[in-house]
């Protein structure tokens, strides 16, 4: 029998979503991106590796922990990762959530041995059991985000559509390269995602089409708008693409959702 294994796409894609400046939807890309992912029928892992723990609030599990604990245990004392999942309500959409403690994490990991790949063998004897697993990452380039690095197939950037969306961007592209060298020769860009878009604005067609100059091919055809029902969704604990399926934000996800999907062969 012929070997089709080549062309089938690989269980366990590994995605950080990374930006070293807040504010741009890092959590709300990786929440909405992960809902709509686990709504069309596939199995996805959220790692929430931000000490704020927008993500886990975002889901509604503010305050849970898996049997084994949250992130901060599996990082710092190498708990078993399977034992920190949470199901959530979506089918198919589970989710590794944080706390407070996670705040110390990056003094602690500093004197722990392989710092930097604590997250990337947490994660092996689980990543197959998920199409996609999702890490959001803290708005810094420490050691949280180091490991998200190590641990990723790819990263996904997310840039607000503002006058200095592109300002900061050469320190993240060389950190990627350091990581490349050194740590995760095979980390790719999955995307650059551009959020916040108001297309009322000649600033936001600017830069809007700067970032495709500058990123070509790597950018998303997918732009999400600046949407109000976006932001409210997390203070009730639901993606916003369950908040509200028919908003502008919420549709704009699934679109990216399915640009996501199609690029890994999945249907």
């Amino acid at each position: 029998m012929p070997d089709n294994s080549a062309a089938l796409p690989r269980k366990g894609h590994v995605i950080a979503v990374v930006n070293q400046k807040g504010g741009v939807g890092k959590t709300t890309t990786a929440v909405n991106l992960g809902a709509a992912i686990a709504l069309a029928g596939r199995s996805v892992l959220l790692v929430d590796a931000d000490p704020q723990g927008n993500m886990t609030s975002g889901l509604g599990l503010r305050g849970k922990r898996g049997q084994a604990g949250t992130i901060y245990e599996t990082l710092v004392s190498g708990v078993d990762l399977a034992g920190c999942l949470l199901p959530t309500e979506i089918p198919n959409l589970f989710a590794v959530p944080s706390d407070r403690n996670l705040t110390g994490a990056e003094i602690e990991l500093v004197s722990l041995p392989e710092r930097e790949r604590r997250l990337s063998r947490s994660l092996q004897p689980v990543r197959g059991r998920f199409d996609f697993v999702i890490i959001d990452c803290p708005p810094s380039l420490g050691l949280l985000t180091l490991n998200a690095l190590v641990a990723a197939d790819a990263v996904l950037i997310p840039l607000h559509c503002e006058y200095f969306a592109l300002e900061g961007l050469a320190d993240l592209v060389g950190t990627l390269k350091r990581v490349r060298s050194g740590l995760n020769p095979n980390l790719d860009i999955e995307g650059v995602l551009l959020t916040m878009y108001d297309d009322r604005t000649n600033l936001g067609q600017l830069v809007a089409r700067d970032v495709r100059e500058y990123f070509r091919e790597k950018v998303f055809n997918t732009i999400i708008p600046r949407n109000v029902r976006l932001g409210e969704a997390p203070s009730h604990g639901k993606p916003g693409v369950v908040y509200d399926s028919r908003s502008r934000g919420s549709m704009a996800y699934v679109a990216l959702a399915r640009e996501v999907m199609d690029r890994h062969q999945l249907p």
